[in-house]
């Protein structure tokens, strides 16, 4: 198992030292699922939200996560995102809508943090807006499906070779 890096040798916390490191394009890919009633589903489908668009709300909600993403986690670096595409796919015989998000950098450092952090905010303003009618959504399966870049290159979840991946 890899050492943790983000504790010095005194195990004290710090901020680790990307300086020395390449810069190379990075990229994240992440998915999520919100599961709810079929009819909250076909109102979000519809269009028919008092709220208004859910989904582009919610698309907006996630890239602005992405952006702000070092200001939520502690020692997470402050990255200039080059790129972030939010993906809502509704799949109303499941009655779910699946977040794919991706997030692309060039830089020193990964974007697995900015692009989950997306996907989890885009589903969570799925429920924000549609709480009112809808208590019993489900957030899951928020997980991390590709990164690229970096001395460590390509990673896959396992399983996922055929994911959805964005061109």
């Amino acid at each position: 198992m890899p050492k943790l890096n983000h504790f010095n040798q005194s195990g004290d916390v710090h901020m680790v030292d990307v300086g020395d490191k390449e810069i190379t394009l990075r990229q994240a890919i992440t998915e999520g699922r919100i599961y709810m009633q079929p009819d909250t589903l076909k109102m979000i489908v519809e269009g028919k939200h008092k709220k208004g668009d859910v989904l582009g709300i919610a698309r907006t909600a996630g890239i602005m996560a992405a952006k702000k993403t070092s200001d939520l986690i502690p020692l997470c670096h402050p990255i200039s995102i080059t790129h972030v595409d939010i993906s809502l796919e509704p799949v109303t015989d499941e009655n779910i809508v699946i977040c794919t998000t991706t997030v692309e950098t060039r830089g020193q450092t990964g974007v697995e943090m900015e692009a989950l952090t997306a996907t989890q905010i885009t589903l969570l303003t799925i429920y924000d807006m549609c709480k009112a009618v809808d208590r019993g959504m489900v957030i899951s399966d928020v997980c991390l499906l590709q990164k690229s870049g970096g001395k460590s290159g390509l990673w896959e979840k396992p399983g996922e070779r055929n994911a959805r991946k964005k061109d």
